[in-house]
This record gives C-alpha cells, structure tokens and sequence, in this order.
C-alpha cells in the first residue's frame, strides 16, 4: 500500500467525490457521494507532483459529467489482486455508451460460470468512473449493485446514453 496519499474533493452533479492521489500525482482512489472517504492523509499544502495530478483527475471528471469528455488519460495505480486487476483492465475497454455483463466478461476471461467472481472484482474497484465499472450490468439488462447506489449507476449511463432516461407515464 502506498504511504502516502492526497486527498482533494470535486463536487458534481451528484455530490462531492473524493479522489486521491499519491506523490507522484497518480490516481489511486475515487470515493462516490454514497461512500465514506477512506482514512488516508489529507494536507493542506500538496506535493508539486499531487497537486498536478490531482487537478487533472478534478479537470478530466469535471468534464465527464459536463458530458465533455468520454475517455480518461490519468496514470492509474489500483490496489488489486492479479485478478481483480485483469477485470479492471478489461472493464477499460468498455466504451463510452456501452454496457456488457458480468458473465460476459467472465466468458472472455475464459471463466465458466465465473460471473460472482467478475462481480466482485468489479464491485471492489477503487477507482470507479474512471474505470468504468458503471457500464457493467445484469445478462438480463437489469441495473445490479454499484458502489455509489443504483440511482448513481442509473444517472451515469443515462450522461453517457447507453440508456434512456425513464418516459414519464402519462394518465
């Protein structure tokens, strides 16, 4: 685990998000409005490098949810098991408006009936967003657990239109 960590806060159209970064500036969390903000160090004056790279995940997100930007270009450093790992890279690759299931992905990991397990990879994502566990939903099409609430997971693939906003029911 890295010793030390930056913590900066954005707020958006869903509430505060936390993120931190170490010294060199890499992302390493994003904490969602529902979440508590871990423990990590929190400094008032932040290393030249981390502040840097705290105001570009800031930039880059806040462009996100201004419906400016579809891809993240940040150094990433996810703490995670090699597996997790793996899923994280293939959750990466998800585009922008798109959507795929947790058996699908376990298929191309070439895991049979290996779906819980991609599930809890992706639901132990430290960096949500930015890797966009979001994008992951049920074979069935239904939405399923997200670390910021369903309402969270529901907002976000409607920014990105990879589903429609509910049609108001008409009497």
């Amino acid at each position: 685990m890295i010793a030390d960590l930056f913590r900066s806060m954005l707020e958006t159209p869903f509430g505060p998000v936390h993120i931190a970064v170490d010294a060199d500036g890499v992302l390493v969390e994003v904490w969602l409005p529902r979440r508590a903000a871990s423990s990590f160090e929190s400094r008032v004056t932040l290393p030249r490098s981390a502040a840097a790279g705290a105001r570009a995940v800031q930039t880059q997100l806040d462009e996100y949810f201004r419906g400016k930007r579809r891809d993240f270009d940040l150094p990433l450093d996810p703490d995670g098991s090699p597996f997790e790992q793996q899923v994280w890279a293939r959750l990466r690759t998800i585009p922008y408006g798109a959507t795929t299931s947790y058996g699908a992905i376990a298929d191309e990991l070439g895991l049979t009936n290996g779906a819980r397990a991609v599930g809890r990879a992706n639901g132990a994502n430290p960096i949500p967003i930015v890797i966009p566990c979001h994008r992951v939903i049920g074979a069935d099409g239904q939405l399923t657990g997200y670390g910021g609430g369903l309402p969270l997971k529901r907002a976000l693939l409607e920014l990105e239109g990879a589903i429609a906003p509910p049609q108001p029911r008409l009497l």
